[in-house]
């Protein structure tokens, strides 16, 4: 992995709207089934809204029911990394952006196999590339 990308909190107020922001920086979620992400089809790639370093692949979405796009596995095993997240007063896993670390979502392990986990992202901290 290359530098990692960092900038100020004005500097990621300038770059992302006030519902990118609040998601990626601010640890926020966006509500169930209202993410344009969460019925997405299409074949691509999806990137970090903040960096555009890529995430996760279409051929790893599929559908969860939750309400959000949901991954079996990263794109690659670096793009991401977790850590455990008792906020809420509950024990989840949080996923973030390796390379800017922006708040994704979260992993549990009630996935599809091989992996057997479901990355449930928020479309807002996404971008589509086909």
């Amino acid at each position: 992995m290359t530098n990692k990308t960092k900038l100020s909190i004005t500097q990621w107020k300038e770059k992302l709207d006030p519902e990118q922001f609040r998601i990626a920086r601010e640890d926020g979620t966006e509500r169930a089934f209202t993410g344009k992400y969460y019925d997405h089809k299409e074949i691509g790639s999806y990137l970090c809204i903040c960096c555009g370093a890529a995430l996760f692949n279409s051929q790893h979405k599929y559908d969860s029911g939750s309400g959000w796009p949901s991954f079996w596995t990263p794109i690659t095993e670096n793009a991401v990394i977790s850590h455990e997240d008792k906020s809420l007063g509950m024990k989840r896993v949080e996923v973030r952006c390796a390379q800017c670390d922006a708040h994704l979502g979260h992993v549990f392990e009630d996935g599809p196999p091989p992996t057997g986990l479901r990355y449930c992202i928020n479309s807002a901290v996404l971008q589509f590339k086909n």
